[in-house]
């Protein structure tokens, strides 16, 4: 595969990624309005994202490959370490409010994402690492040329499809129930 390709790849993928770096940079610039914990997830985000786009601009000016593979690699690791660091203050930042209401002698009810946003993620993720050595296999085993990326591609496609449906079904199971458990236990207004 040629960089341009490789390039026009990544660059697409860079910007269908707006759905998650525009929002996280309004949170960075929203500044103290934010909780320390939203901020450095954002800062994550857009790390990550900023690291697909150097990857790109790499791919259209380096001859080798070894040049955007270090800078991918750096990427992905600032950006993980980044999300784990927002998730070890958010955990303080949960353990904090608690405390707080606890001594004002209130339980609040839980807020946030409900459990079916988790399974979701996890199925998806599943369905891509599934999906990528798939592709890789039928590329590498199939007829050569063009026509093997093709096929490659569709069946990568095939099982992603797959999984996307196996997501929405577990989101809608675990969405009911939550909900057949919140009705039982009394609560009112839950959010999934």
């Amino acid at each position: 595969m040629s960089h341009a390709v490789a390039a026009l790849g990544t660059g697409a993928f860079a910007v269908a990624g707006c759905v998650w770096y525009v929002p996280a940079l309004a949170d960075l610039r929203a500044g103290a309005d934010r909780p320390d914990s939203r901020r450095i997830a954002a800062a994550a985000c857009v790390t990550g994202w900023a690291g697909v786009g150097a990857v790109t601009v790499l791919l259209l000016l380096a001859d080798g490959w070894w040049a955007p593979a270090v800078v991918a690699v750096v990427g992905a690791v600032a950006s993980a370490t980044l999300h784990l660091y927002a998730a070890a203050q958010r955990r303080r930042e949960t353990r904090e409010a608690a405390r707080h209401w606890t001594r004002l002698g209130h339980v609040p009810s839980p807020a946030g994402p409900g459990r079916s946003r988790s399974v979701v993620a996890a199925v998806l993720v599943c369905g891509m690492v599934v999906s990528v050595p798939v592709a890789v296999w039928q590329a590498v085993s199939g007829p050569g040329g063009g026509a093997g990326w093709a096929v490659a591609a569709v069946t990568s496609a095939a099982v992603m499809g797959v999984f996307l449906v196996a997501a929405g079904l577990c989101a809608r199971a675990t969405d009911r129930v939550a909900r057949r458990t919140a009705v039982t236990t009394g609560r009112k207004g839950f959010r999934s």
